[in-house]
């Protein structure tokens, strides 16, 4: 699933490009006078390169371990590319950062959306493709096609991308009338339409999955148009030299793979919530988790390992309930059985600390009991794997895997001979014969989904935090310019 998200954001860029390459042809003037690494030239002979952005979790912001976001990684590794340092400039609303790069600056990377007929800049390759979106508030009833927006206090970003769409859906709905602003970002937006200053809003559909966890009345409503690309915007008239370093960058870094990785990581993880469940998940993250963070994060100090990946174990096996039990007998937040507990020098596995302690040196002996010859990922998958199956059907596992001309070090091939465990043909020729081996396959997939989505939560929340410590205007709509209909 989260592939598909990724090709719906980059791979349909591609039909994009040769438009793109033929509208900016157009676009470029003669440069017999510039040299055409000019900027470029310049930008090296510096050592830095400065980029024009926007405070947004879309694009950058300052995490518990520094900077990140989106963009921010994007432009980050653009500038290790040109061997040269990132000096950013992240105090932009949209409708400031182009006319920076037109007047100062090296770069905007901003959510910019590719715009035709851009005066004083070129625009790099698509990055991805960003759709509007309309959202609502909840309780408003029938808000499914544009005819519905028409009468609402609806509420957008100028020169985001997605006033335009309005204005093109104006021309077919004359009377529809909507409210922009220039100064407030997405989450703030939100923040109206949650709040009732606005029964609605148009944003792009990635916005929406990144910011809904805080904003639980609001609903999507439907799309709105056309998707547009993200790209970079460059001043023009100083050489195309960094125009083509950008766009070599750019398609480097999708034909790597990078660019879905990173577009997972950020964008992709609303379906991670639709596979647990939206609601259960994030009512278990607010009601529970922040009885056991301080345990979680203390066995992880002991053990090594990251305490969002021992949230994520002790989630899939027990929801972090303390009480739980199995019909098998294993019991606890960590789910231990007797044999196990009393291994760990575990008295009351039903005691939280005590079993997320035991969990956590547990998972640790078995990852360091494994062979030497299995390192990194594939070592923490085949732990969790043999936590949950146990270690000696995990070796079985990985007989298996080299009987059928596989790598018994890698997980890929294990994962694919672990349900062969439940077959005869196979489990017959393994020292500890059958196994339900389809589970921990199940297993390992889910913790790995349940803790990108911890850590994915728990960045959302530092940049909210910073929201909701910027002082709001005590007029909810004096930010707002009125965009009247057309008759």
């Amino acid at each position: 699933m989260l592939t598909l998200i990724c090709r719906h954001f980059v791979a349909r860029a591609s039909a994009y490009y040769a438009l793109i390459a033929i509208t900016l042809l157009t676009l470029v003037p003669t440069l017999s006078l510039i040299p055409p690494g000019e900027h470029l030239t310049q930008i090296t002979a510096k050592d830095f390169i400065t980029v024009h952005s926007r405070n947004t979790p879309t694009t950058y912001y300052e995490g518990r371990q520094g900077p990140t976001g989106f963009e921010y990684e994007l432009m980050h590794r653009f500038a290790d590319y040109l061997g040269v340092s990132l000096n950013l400039n992240a105090r932009h609303h949209p409708e400031s950062v182009l006319p920076a790069v037109r007047e100062s600056g090296d770069l905007g990377a901003a959510a910019l959306p590719l715009l035709p007929n851009p005066s004083g800049i070129y625009y790099t390759r698509p990055i991805i493709q960003m759709q509007p979106l309309v959202v609502y508030r909840r309780g408003l009833n029938g808000i499914s096609e544009p005819s519905d927006l028409v009468g609402l206090e609806l509420g957008t970003l100028s020169k985001a991308g997605t006033s335009e769409a309005l204005r093109d859906l104006q021309h077919r709905h004359p009377t529809l009338s909507w409210k922009e602003s220039h100064e407030l970002e997405v989450a703030e937006l939100l923040a109206r339409v949650e709040n009732g200053t606005l029964d609605a809003a148009v944003i792009f559909e990635h916005q929406f999955r990144l910011n809904r966890l805080f904003f639980p009345n609001v609903e999507r409503g439907f799309i709105l148009g056309d998707p547009l690309s993200m790209a970079w915007a460059v001043p023009s008239g100083r050489g195309l030299g960094l125009l083509e370093a950008a766009n070599r960058f750019l398609q480097d870094l999708q034909e790597s793979g990078t660019l879905d990785r990173l577009v997972s990581r950020y964008f992709g993880h609303d379906d991670y919530l639709e596979y647990v469940g939206t609601r259960t998940f994030l009512d278990h993250l607010d009601a529970r988790l922040p009885r056991y963070t301080d345990l979680f994060q203390q066995s992880a100090r002991e053990t090594g390992f990251d305490w969002k990946l021992l949230a994520a174990v002790g989630y899939q096996e027990s929801h972090w309930d303390p009480d739980a039990v199995s019909p098998t007998g294993v019991r606890g937040l960590m789910m231990l059985t007797n044999p196990t507990a009393s291994e760990m020098g575990v008295s009351d596995r039903t005691d939280p600390a005590q079993s997320i302690d035991g969990g956590a040196r547990y998972l640790r002996s078995i990852k360091d009991r494994l062979p030497e010859s299995i390192t990194g990922d594939d070592r923490l998958f085949m732990a969790m794997a043999a936590y949950n199956v146990g270690l000696g059907h995990l070796y079985d596992a990985r007989k298996i895997a080299e009987m059928r001309g596989g790598d018994p070090d890698s997980w890929v091939d294990v994962r694919a001979a672990l349900p062969l465990l439940q077959q005869r043909e196979w489990h017959s020729q393994t020292r500890h014969g059958y196994a339900r081996g389809g589970e921990p396959v199940i297993y390992v997939r889910n913790i790995r989904r349940y803790y990108e989505m911890i850590e994915y939560v728990e960045r959302s929340r530092q940049q909210f935090f910073q929201l909701e410590q910027t002082p709001v205007n005590d007029d909810p709509l004096l930010l707002f310019e009125l965009v009247p209909p057309l008759n």
